[in-house]
């Protein structure tokens, strides 16, 4: 049984918080995800914000700030978080409201309130379904989430206590992503590719070695820096977009330079290698492609056009790239799961091939060992010693919450039907008659197929393959639905769109709350709440956003929108423009090898240098702009830690800063161009 921490695991003041800090990550969610698609929950810079919320107000507090009630801080604002994304507002929503021709039921251009109820029925899905599916990855396979057992750690030294593995704890204050997962299935985890998801300062001396305060102070300062930049870029529009090969290249071939902090900010926290692949996606893609197709005429219209110009021609090959590496990597996931949940079967359940020594090696059955964190308040705690041997298979299910602590199967099943219920009731009252009820019950249970894919990717890699399971799920529905359909290219997206995908993100906090010994019934509460507040924030500000600003626009470009658009109409049949088809096979033969031999290297040194699919797409579909800052961040992520040897956390939580500080004081900027305040 989990080691139970005194503390409260549900409080008002708790909820209270969680909501507050919720609500500027959502925001930044919303406005970073309409500019290029990228999101974040930020489970790290949420446990710290909370931690220095009830430093503050320590003084005038009754019972003292729990690790389990910062953890349940936590639960509320990550379940806020991930809402742009998980209800679409990213990507799917945009193409609705402004993509879809009228051959194609569309442009929709959803009013507030479906886009409330759209959400609301969306919403609960994932946080449902990631009850059942927690007792099967966390508690029996034991499966790694690095970025929970992160932020476990975390949490663990910022409230000062002691751990059972201190072994586990030295390692991860080496700065290495890999570091912070157990060293039998170290060789398992894509090095450097979410670096500040897994990365924590020195916590060997637990009341000492990480300082809150300095660290909340620079997280702070990084907030108003960045902020304040941001409000001096609608004074001063040309600060977006600076021309970093003179001004004909940036007019003509969009080879600019947008100095965002919070671009910055993101690339250390996706780490050197992903961003250094981004920029080779974009190198490929706006230095030869982009002008190949210009000058033979594949593409003639503006650069910038995505109808006739390089900008949409590009984002074929780069969509065959998403799609090989999605399925590539999936594929994968399936046949190692085959393993992993019945590797209680005989060896005779399997055929010889699958036996032999050396595909048990490429497919590894075993379970992640981990310490769970626990307070050494008294000596039947310190009694436990570290370094606990890994108990046996059928003893793993014993070590969870207490019974009154956990979900009950009834409250399961019933939250599970109704959230169903409500997924497709919501769907038919926004859409009405264009998706019919067939495609809506197949799409919903099939999201349950492939969020189970989903959350087992996240649990061994830290990456949550959500844009590779949509255009699966795209894909399966351009078979089912009739192309002679006018509302065809609609039933695709509203199939895509639907899914638990965020049940993989929320996973890493019920992660997080098991290692620490919070109670999971409080968190799942604490999720719903998140869930609610978010789905309706991120509708309201989504809808305030395209109020007020020109989307597609400079601003917002919404790539992620044509990328589903075209994906549902490559599927259902639509043509592709002029030898766009020919460089798309070849893209996606090409890095079909790449990510067969990027998953055969796992744990190699040299497989940094293999070139990730998704982040090469990625630097594809965004203009240069967007990729160039970010390629600073990686390159300073990387100094900081290898060339200076520096501890990581004051990089991340200043990378946290920048990014919370642009994307909630875009509010301001929203409220000026709405009144109209003059640019320079």
């Amino acid at each position: 049984m989990a080691p139970q921490i005194p503390g409260q695991n549900f409080t008002i003041r708790a909820v209270t918080a969680g909501l507050a800090i919720g609500t500027v990550i959502c925001a930044a969610n919303v406005y970073f995800g309409l500019q290029t698609g990228w999101v974040s929950i930020m489970s790290m810079p949420a446990s710290l914000m909370g931690f220095g919320i009830f430093r503050l107000l320590r003084p005038h507090l009754e019972l003292p700030f729990s690790p389990i009630e910062n953890v349940f801080v936590q639960s509320v604002a990550c379940g806020m978080a991930i809402m742009p994304l998980g209800c679409g507002f990213v990507g799917v929503i945009p193409a609705m409201d402004f993509l879809l021709s009228p051959d194609e039921r569309g442009p929709l251009n959803l009013s507030l309130w479906r886009l409330v109820i759209w959400s609301l029925g969306l919403c609960y899905f994932g946080v449902v379904f990631a009850v059942p599916l927690r007792k099967q990855v966390i508690i029996r396979e034991r499966l790694k989430f690095p970025s929970g057992f992160s932020t476990a750690v975390l949490i663990s030294v910022l409230h000062g206590q002691e751990t059972q593995s201190k072994q586990a704890l030295d390692e991860a204050s080496k700065g290495g992503f890999a570091s912070l997962v157990p060293q039998d299935r170290a060789d398992d985890v894509q090095q450097e590719e979410e670096v500040g998801a897994a990365l924590v300062d020195e916590p060997t001396a637990p009341r000492s070695g990480l300082h809150w305060a300095a660290n909340l102070r620079l997280l702070l300062l990084s907030f108003i820096i960045s902020g304040l930049a941001t409000v001096l870029t609608y004074f001063f529009p040309i600060l977006r977009n600076i021309p970093i090969f003179g001004a004909a290249a940036a007019q003509t071939w969009l080879w600019t330079l947008n100095p965002s902090l919070a671009y910055v900010g993101q690339g250390i926290i996706m780490g050197t290698e992903t961003t250094m692949h981004m920029t080779l996606g974009a190198l490929i893609g706006w230095a030869i492609l982009s002008p190949l197709a210009k000058y033979k005429g594949w593409a003639p219209g503006p650069v910038d056009d995505w109808e006739s110009g390089s900008k949409g021609w590009i984002v074929w090959i780069s969509l065959a790239i998403m799609l090989v590496d999605a399925v590539v990597s999936l594929s994968y996931v399936a046949i190692r799961s085959l393993f992993v949940c019945n590797a209680k079967l005989s060896p005779s359940a399997f055929p010889n091939f699958m036996r032999q020594k050396w595909m048990r090696k490429f497919l590894p059955g075993s379970r992640a060992r981990y310490a769970l964190l626990r307070r050494r308040d008294n000596d039947d705690d310190s009694s436990e010693d570290e370094d606990e041997p890994e108990q046996p298979a059928e003893q793993v299910e014993d070590e969870d919450a207490p019974e009154n602590q956990q979900i009950n199967n009834i409250t399961v099943g019933i939250g599970l039907l109704v959230s169903i219920v409500l997924c497709i009731i919501t769907i038919y009252i926004v859409f009405g008659d264009l998706v019919p009820l067939y495609a809506t019950v197949i799409a919903v249970f099939m999201a349950l197929i492939l969020s189970i894919m989903g959350v087992r990717a996240l649990g061994e890699t830290d990456l949550n393959p959500v844009s590779g399971i949509s255009k699966l799920a795209q894909l399966f529905f351009a078979l089912i639905v009739p192309q002679s359909n006018k509302s065809s290219v609609l039933i695709n997206l509203v199939a895509g769109a639907v899914g638990a995908l965020q049940a993989g993100d929320l996973m890493q906090d019920l992660k997080t709350g098991h290692l620490l010994g919070a109670s999971p019934k409080a968190q799942f509460w604490g999720q719903m709440i998140g869930a609610t507040a978010g789905a309706v924030l991120s509708a309201f500000i989504y809808r305030l956003y395209t109020r007020i600003y020109k989307i597609p626009g400079d601003l917002f470009q919404v790539p992620t929108a044509y990328v589903w658009i075209f994906t549902a109409r490559l599927v259902t049949g639509q043509g592709l423009p002029y030898m766009a088809k020919e460089w798309a096979i070849a893209a996606g033969a090409l890095f079909a090898c790449t990510t067969v031999l990027r998953t055969v290297a796992v744990g190699k040194p040299w497989r940094s240098w293999i070139p990730g699919g998704i982040a090469v797409a990625v630097g594809m579909y965004n203009v240069p702009s967007f990729t160039l800052a970010r390629a600073a961040g990686g390159i300073l992520a990387w100094v900081w830690l290898h060339i200076m040897k520096r501890p990581s956390t004051p990089l991340i939580i200043l990378a946290s800063g920048f990014i919370l500080g642009e994307g909630f004081l875009s509010i301001v900027n929203l409220i000026m161009e709405g009144l109209s305040v003059p640019h320079f």
